[in-house]
């Protein structure tokens, strides 16, 4: 068995050949319904669709969740390209996180509007660029495994989140923030046509056609591909491989820590150790299903979005045990997994053959 990577493929056949593969995931999925819970398995189905998209409510929920994945697949995104793995989303939204709590709980009704919501905004965006700089540094530097360093860099802030928790929890004593301001609503993020999620989907949006046109037009889209084919190709066409990385990584955690701003001043209005919900690296696969393009992003988050909040509805609907629903949901990436292994490589079976003596 011989594995090599494809030259190219169609776009057509590339979206057809993912049909395909969704469709006999579903197929799998209503054969081990029917088999183990004697259910119709589109009767299934449809409460997985009404789960996500029932409701106008649930509708906005899900749109804000995939947003709210795909803005962290974009932070990934460049640093994936490179070759840099970055899975430290989750350190860096949280110092974002606790940068904005700091200017809403101290500073709220003592400075102009705007101006909170500005250094709420810059104070996350550098937090969360210093905590992919660190890596970067380091990585450039004396070449440290960024795998392992982004992931201590997760528990350090988690553990800076607990820290300060502790020193403005509400009462003394209780072990939480509770919801910031909530009587005046100081440095919340502004509705639009009273639509909470409206203004962080709409921020998102436009993050996701700046960094597409970052990646494939711009110079620095440019040497982040490069470097990421090759360091030593990279160096000798005079690109500086270490410049790249730490700028790369500073960009990928300002990203990240800017979406510790939207989860904590315009969704949660609160600070708590679990406010990144492992996204941080569901955002990983995210992002590699999309090979790295930011509008395919969309697409990937929603599917898994759609089925996360799908598996809870069926849970409900049918009485089903959440694991039961996440098999379903599992055995559905398996099938994408796969399909975009096979997408990428081929693989060709070789005769062996035999030397006569």
């Amino acid at each position: 068995m011989h594995i090599s990577k494809r030259d190219t493929i169609s776009r057509s056949k590339a979206w057809s050949i993912r049909a395909i593969a969704i469709l006999l995931a579903l197929i799998v999925d209503g054969i081990i319904i029917y088999a183990i819970v004697k259910m119709n398995p589109l009767k299934v189905y449809v409460s997985l669709a009404s789960g996500a998209f029932g409701t106008s409510k649930r509708m906005w929920f899900t749109i804000r969740d995939c947003m709210i994945l795909t803005c962290i697949a974009i932070g990934l995104a460049p640093a994936f390209k490179m070759r840099f793995w970055n899975v430290g989303a989750e350190g860096q939204m949280l110092v974002g996180g606790i940068a904005t709590a700091f200017w809403m709980i101290n500073f709220a009704g003592k400075m102009n509007i705007v101006m909170l919501f500005l250094c709420m905004a810059i104070s996350a965006i550098v937090a969360g660029g210093i905590w992919g700089l660190i890596p970067g540094f380091f990585k450039a530097k004396w070449n440290t495994n960024e795998t392992l360093f982004t992931l201590m860099m997760n528990y350090i802030a988690m553990q800076l989140a607990s820290y300060f928790i502790i020193i403005w929890e509400v009462p003394k004593g209780a072990g939480k923030i509770g919801i910031i301001n909530q009587a005046s609503e100081a440095g919340w993020l502004p509705r639009i046509g009273g639509q909470a999620q409206l203004l962080p989907i709409l921020v998102v949006a436009l993050l996701t056609g700046m960094m597409y046109v970052y990646l494939t037009y711009s110079k620095h889209g440019y040497e982040i591909a490069v470097v990421g084919e090759s360091q030593r190709t990279a160096s000798y066409a005079g690109i500086k491989v270490d410049r790249v990385i730490i700028r790369t990584m500073v960009l990928s955690g300002a990203i990240c820590g800017l979406m510790g701003y939207i989860l904590t001043a315009g969704i949660s209005h609160t600070l708590t150790t679990t406010i990144v919900d492992s996204r941080g690296f569901t955002a990983v696969m995210v992002s590699w299903m999309s090979k790295f393009n930011p509008f395919i992003m969309i697409a990937a988050s929603l599917l898994l979005v759609t089925m996360d909040r799908g598996a809870s509805e069926i849970s409900t609907a049918f009485s089903l045990n959440q694991s039961f629903a996440d098999i379903l949901t599992g055995i559905i990436l398996f099938f994408i997994i796969a399909t975009e292994f096979f997408i990428t490589y081929k693989v060709t079976l070789r005769k062996s053959s035999k030397k006569e003596a």
